[in-house]
C-alpha cells in the first residue's frame, strides 16, 4: 500500500532509491541537526532497517517521490521512538528531505498524509516528534501539521554530551483525539 498526496507518492523502497537516499544522508545541510554524515553502506543498512520495520510493524519511513518528478527526494513516515526517555510516545513521525527540495512544502504535505494513516488505518493513539531544539526547519513542520509542543517536556538527548549543541531536544506530540478535532475544525 502506498500513500498519495496532491504532489507526492509515499511508497516502499526500491534498490534504485538507495543512491539518492545515500546522497541525502551524506549532505551536510540535511544532517546538520540529525547527526553524523552517513557513508553509503550505513545509509543502505538504514534502508534495510526501514524495510524490516514495514515487514514487522506494518509501518515505517516511506520513500518520498515527487509525482512526475524525482523518484526519491527523502523519507517521511513513522519510526519507533529512537531514544528511551520516560515521557516520550512510542512512535515518532519524522522526515528527511533533500536540501534541493526544501521550501516547497513537501515535508508537511507528506507528514499530514502519514498522520492521517497513523490515526485511521493504523489506529495509533498518539505520535510524537523530536528534534534538536535548534532545528527550526523541523519545528516549523511540526507546527504546520498540528503537533503540540509543551516546553516542560523538552529533554537532553541521552546519547549526546551536555556540551553538544544538539543535546537539547524539543518534543512535539499529537493524540488521535487531537487529530480528529483538527480534521473537524478544517471542515
Amino acid at each position: 500500500m502506498d500513500l498519495a498526496t496532491e504532489r507526492l507518492l509515499l511508497r516502499r523502497w526500491t534498490a534504485a532509491d538507495r543512491e539518492a537516499f545515500a546522497a541525502i544522508n551524506a549532505d551536510p545541510l540535511v544532517m546538520a541537526t540529525l547527526g553524523p554524515l552517513m557513508a553509503r553502506d550505513v545509509s543502505d543498512a538504514f534502508v534495510d532497517r526501514i524495510e524490516a520495520c514495514f515487514e514487522d510493524r506494518g509501518w515505517g519511513l516511506w520513500c518520498v517521490e515527487v509525482i512526475g518528478g524525482p523518484a526519491c527526494i527523502g523519507s517521511v513516515g513513522l519510526w519507533p521512538m529512537p531514544v528511551e526517555v520516560d515521557h516520550l510516545p512510542e512512535v515518532e513521525i519524522g522526515w528527511r528531505i533533500a536540501s534541493a527540495h526544501w521550501g516547497k512544502g513537501y515535508a508537511p504535505e507528506a507528514a499530514a498524509a502519514v498522520l492521517a494513516d497513523a490515526f485511521t488505518r493504523l489506529g495509533l493513539g498518539e505520535v510524537g516528534s523530536i528534534t534538536a531544539a535548534c532545528n527550526d526547519k523541523s519545528r516549523r513542520v511540526m507546527k504546520k501539521i498540528g503537533l503540540v509542543h509543551d516546553p516542560t517536556e523538552d529533554f537532553d538527548h541521552p546519547r549526546l554530551t551536555p556540551d553538544n549543541p544538539l543535546s537539547r531536544h524539543a518534543l512535539y506530540r499529537m493524540s488521535a483525539k487531537q487529530w480528529r478535532e483538527l480534521q473537524q475544525d478544517e471542515r
